[in-house]
């Protein structure tokens, strides 16, 4: 029986599962293992895979305009996630968390994303009657980074308790924070990563919580921090997978029309911009943004104009790339590349720019007249700071 998505949305998670050290998984891919365990019965194993309509994998993984290259890029990567269940005598198994990831057309002629759990993973999954925590879906929608959604699951699985103290090794690691990452001081550790979170859940979430100093070593350095978890009254109104969806970056699909003779899928992209039906300069049939080498004069350009939908000429692109080598931005988890990270950036942005334009017209604000120089001006402002989506 295939599982589809619905409008259940409570998770639940095994313990052992939770308390897992990090998959390093990327936002995205966290939100996506979530929003499938809410769609699964964990009492019927034969709800194990479960099937996504394209444009709703798209908003989830936030591709915007779909490119078949990153689609790829993004099943394959969740097909990769492993998890290690430690042995009684200090070893480890590993496996994957999903076996099977399957594109393709249903009976309506409709395009979907279907993923199906690995046979080693389903008794983290399916038929556990304790040792497990629920909580809405709702919770781990509006947060904005992986340290957020993974804070969330480790204190709300001791909610009912109250507390829970972790060394602060053991917080990193639940947490997937690397080793060489807030090492300098401990003030950028709290402020980056325990402030963020205590404010990001109090605002979106149903639990908050306060963290004291617990264990503490040589010249009163933290050893452990101590959580103190609580029922949230001021949380913003729970949000429906639906809507979240709605409140995604507008999707643009690759017909995916047919499949060619090589095994690789072919179709037309309609490269139409913002604001209605005037096409790009070259709009048309654009399959990888390198195509376009010829237009932008090399192949990180190119890949970097597709981050904003193409919307800008060669001599933009590449002031716009100037400021981009100033900014902190990381490499892209799927492809460890730097170009692909800074056009992941970038789509960020240009949908912060289209959101920032739409707003001012709803408003009756005064419209940005030059869209570019707007833009470039985002990007400054992130200069002085690391990028921040």
């Amino acid at each position: 029986m295939m599982s589809e998505l619905y409008d259940k949305a409570i998770i639940e998670k095994r313990n052992i599962l939770n308390e897992l050290r990090s998959n390093n998984m990327t936002l995205q891919e966290l939100r996506f293992f979530s929003i499938y365990l809410s769609k699964i019965n964990p009492l019927d194993i034969s709800t194990r895979a479960v099937r996504f309509p394209l444009s709703d994998f798209q908003r989830i993984m936030d591709f915007g305009r779909l490119n078949i290259n990153r689609l790829k890029a993004c099943t394959d990567s969740l097909l990769t996630k492993i998890v290690k269940i430690p042995t009684d005598s200090g070893g480890y198994t590993s496996f994957q968390l999903f076996k099977e990831c399957t594109v393709d057309k249903d009976a309506n002629d409709n395009w979907y994303v279907e993923i199906d759990a690995h046979d080693r993973a389903l008794p983290l999954m399916f038929d556990f009657k304790n040792r497990y925590f629920k909580y809405e879906l709702w919770n781990a929608l509006r947060l904005k980074s992986p340290n957020q959604v993974r804070m969330y699951e480790i204190l709300k699985q001791y909610e009912w308790i109250g507390k829970r103290e972790l060394t602060v090794i053991e917080l990193r690691e639940l947490l997937g924070i690397d080793a060489n990452e807030y090492t300098d001081r401990w003030d950028n550790f709290k402020k980056k990563v325990l402030d963020s979170c205590q404010q990001a859940l109090k605002e979106n979430t149903d639990i908050c919580f306060t963290y004291e100093r617990g264990k503490t070593g040589k010249g009163g350095k933290w050893l452990s921090v101590i959580f103190h978890i609580e029922k949230n009254a001021g949380y913003k109104d729970p949000l429906s997978l639906n809507k979240f969806l709605e409140q995604q970056t507008e999707t643009e699909q690759s017909a995916l029309d047919s499949i060619g003779g090589n095994g690789e899928f072919v179709g037309q992209t309609s490269l139409l911009g913002a604001y209605g039906s005037t096409p790009f300069p070259f709009a048309g049939a654009v399959e990888d943004p390198r195509e376009l080498i010829p237009i932008y004069g090399s192949e990180q350009l190119a890949i970097l104009a597709e981050g904003c939908e193409y919307e800008f000429d060669k001599a933009q692109m590449e002031q716009i790339f100037a400021v981009l080598q100033r900014i902190d931005i990381p490499k892209d988890y799927n492809t460890d590349d730097l170009t692909w990270g800074r056009q992941n950036y970038l789509h960020e942005k240009y949908a912060a720019l289209n959101a920032e334009a739409s707003g001012k017209k709803r408003k009756g604000q005064k419209p940005i007249t030059d869209r570019f120089k707007y833009f470039l001006g985002m990007l400054e402002r992130d200069t002085f700071q690391p990028a921040s989506y």
